[in-house]
Order: structure tokens, then sequence, then C-alpha cells
């Protein structure tokens, strides 16, 4: 088997056989394959397309790669979530410990942020303690014992869709639905779940900037899922302003602390219900999404959803009392207002521009040696639809010296559009897809 010849044929529109997809696979990770031909690979996949077996065959081919984490030890149905990233995207914070409460088992591995969205370890770091770096048998341990656990990703997983994600972004190949999902899925079923809710947002702040890719991306990935055996359920959810009103990784921390404790009832507790309800009814624990919802709130109610989270921390070494005394998250040495400079209503926030003004801050990474400064970030005081004074502050800036924050202020300014007129704001959830 030539690589040139399976390169040919899928330029010609044929179809790979399973033998010559796992061949591809297995070969281009071992390093036999150089780039360049999987380069063409990419480019005639992203051209040609893929049909279902073929993005199936890509899928279980990648996920085989490396470790395959085996959750059987993990006693009940064990749960998954997903998100495409998004600014202030805090969901796991507030899902996982939600689900967990209700008696599903979260065994769940994340992975840090790179560029302007967060990732899920480094908002969890915020806990004085925390850590991810679980052996297998902790992390099962964990999971049987508070029924969530959230641990980094093994340096073996999944390693073809390392190797391929970095090509592709050099490529101009990432837009391709079968490349895009085989990554998204191969991780998934490697990670061992049972049910898998996928997050799949679209607008400015994501990678799918319109609700039709969106739904395309969420149709695959959900097939995909059943045809491997998994239940699997999606959410496409809006991203054209930032999810909750904290940007930033112990502002995140903060916000979700608050949805847990009942205080907060926007977006962020509204995604949750969604989907945790999904994983609810997926798993058989509710037979409607009303009967979910109503158990995903008794559990924030009772205080049980806080405990969790709780739980989770001091299992895995962090300061549990953070979760019930915020203030103790770490704190900007610098808090300033972004004061607007004219009346109106905000039309727009452009929800990326807002994750690079969290990042350059020191929230974020510009490359992966960058370290992050878990106090910075922004809280948002205006979204959608709100109406603006002249003067009024459209945002706080947490910063960790004077110099950034005015900086800051500036850049600020700049994400928002203000209208004369009245402006509705966009539904979050815009889809609901269940294969």
């Amino acid at each position: 088997m030539r690589m040139t010849d399976l390169i040919a044929k899928k330029r010609d529109g044929q179809v790979l056989s399973t033998e010559e997809i796992q061949f591809m696979i297995r070969d281009y990770t071992a390093g036999i394959i150089p780039d360049y031909q999987m380069s063409a690979m990419c480019m005639a996949i992203l051209l040609r397309g893929m049909d279902d077996r073929e993005v199936l065959d890509l899928t279980m081919a990648m996920a085989h790669s490396g470790d395959m984490l085996d959750l059987s030890p993990i006693h009940g149905i064990k749960v998954d979530k997903h998100s495409t990233g998004g600014v202030g995207d805090k969901t796991s914070l507030v899902l996982c410990p939600m689900v967990a409460a209700c008696g599903l088992k979260v065994a769940k591995m994340s992975g840090r942020g790179l560029g302007h969205t967060g990732g899920t370890i480094d908002k969890l770091e915020s806990f004085s303690g925390f850590s991810t770096a679980l052996t297998e048998e902790q992390f099962f341990e964990n999971v049987n014992r508070h029924g969530i656990a959230i641990m980094g990703q093994t340096a073996n997983l999944v390693p073809a869709d390392k190797k391929l994600y970095t090509l592709r972004d050099v490529t101009g190949t990432v837009p391709s639905i079968p490349l895009i999902v085989s990554s998204i899925m191969s991780k998934k079923l490697s990670s061992g779940a049972d049910v898998i809710v996928l997050d799949v947002k679209c607008g400015d702040g994501s990678f799918m900037k319109t609700e039709a890719d969106a739904e395309e991306l969420a149709r695959n990935l959900t097939r995909i899922g059943r045809l491997a055996g998994k239940k699997c359920a999606a959410i496409i959810t809006d991203m054209d302003q930032p999810l909750g009103y904290a940007v930033g990784n112990a502002l995140e921390v903060k916000e979700a602390i608050a949805v847990l404790k009942g205080e907060e009832e926007g977006d962020l507790l509204q995604l949750c219900l969604a989907l945790g309800s999904c994983m609810l009814t997926e798993a058989g624990f509710a037979a409607t999404t009303e009967e979910a919802e109503q158990l995903l709130r008794e559990a924030v109610r009772s205080g049980k959803a806080l405990d969790k989270l709780a739980e989770m921390v001091a299992a895995q070494g962090g300061d549990s009392a953070a979760v019930y005394q915020p203030e103790l998250l770490p704190q900007a040495p610098v808090v300033c207002e972004a004061l607007s400079e004219r009346a109106g209503t905000v039309s727009r926030i452009h929800a990326e521009a807002v994750g690079l003004v969290s990042m350059k801050l020191g929230g974020g990474r510009a490359t992966k040696e960058d370290v992050i400064d878990p106090r910075v970030g922004v809280i948002l005081h205006k979204k959608l639809g709100d109406a603006v004074r002249e003067g009024e502050s459209l945002a706080s800036i947490h910063a960790a010296d004077e110099a950034s924050a005015r900086d800051a202020v500036q850049m600020l300014r700049e994400c928002y559009e203000l209208s004369d007129k009245a402006v509705s704001r966009p539904p979050l959830v815009r889809k609901i897809i269940r294969g």
C-alpha cells in the first residue's frame, strides 16, 4: 500500500477503505508517512469530503493511535461534554457538579487554553493547590467516591490528532468537516464515556461563524458518535457575545460559584440546564427535558451541586474553602472601569476581541509556554440589548498593573458597538440535535 495511491484516490473523489485509512493513520503517527504527503491528503479530504463510514473509520483509527481510557472500573453511567470553544465558557465548572449531584458519573479529561478561549484546567488551577495530574487509579477512585473528577489529558491520548491538528493549522485545511469531526470525536471516544453531549458554538467568538455551519458540524458529530455506539446529543449555542459576564480564570470561577449558589439566573445557568438535561435524558435518569431540568434546579437549590464542586476541589488537592468563600480566590491588584463615551443600546459585542483583551492582560496564552495570571480579566456590565448611558461602565478591567489596565480600557471600548435603536438579544440555545 502506498500513500501516493491513496492521495490520488481521494483526489479523484473515490472512497478510501477501512484498511487504507488505518494504514494511513498508523504510519503517519509512526513518522513513516511524511507531513507533505499527509498535507496533500488533508487538502483532498477538504475538497472531496468523506462519507459516514470513512469518517467513522478515520475517527476510530485516530482514537486507537494511542491510549484508550477504560472506564469500566467506574460504577454507573459515565458522561462527558465537549465545547467547540468560546469566550467566557466556564460551563464545565457549573455543569459537571450539577449532573454529578443528580447521580451521573463525570469522568472528564480537559485541556489548557490557547489563544482567546480559556481552558478548564487553567480555571480550576485558580484554587490554590488544585491538581489535574491524576493517575488513572486516582481518577477512577475519585469518580467512584465523589461522582466527579477532572484530569489533564494524558500525553499519549490520540497522538494522531496532535500531529494532524498542527498540520491542518498551517495548510489551510482546518475547515474540513470530516477532519474536525474525527479530531473532536476521537478524543471523546478515547476518553471512554457512555454519554457524550456536545456544545457547538456559532457566532463571532467561535470557530463556526454561522448557524448553518454549526448545524452541519453538530449533525456530523452526533451521527458519528452514535455510529460508534455512544449516546450522543449536540446543542447549537450562540457565541455572538461572551457567555456570562466574566472572562478570565479566577473571575470565571467566581461566576460559576455564584450560579451554583443560586445567585445568578442568566445565560450561563440556561446553557448548563440545557446541556445537563440532554445528559440526564440520554442516560435514562429523566424521561423528559422538563423532569431533567427540575432535577438540576433542585441540585442547585439544595446546595448539593456546590458541595460537589467543593468535594472535587478538595479531592484533587485544592483549597475547597474558596468554593464557599470566593474572596479567597486570586484577586487582581488593579481594577478600573471602561466607561462608555456615548449613550445608546448595545448592538454588538465582538466576543473574540473581548477574549483577546483578557489574553493580553495575562489571562490567556499566545504560545503554549506563556504563564497564566489567574487574577486578571474582564467583567462585563452590559450585554446585547442593554441600554447604556454616557459615562456608564461597560466593563470592569482586572489587571496586574496600571499600564496594562489603561491599554485594556481602550481595547474594551472598541469591542462594543452601540445603536440609537432598540436591539433584541439573540436566543442562547439555537437548536438541539439528538442524532
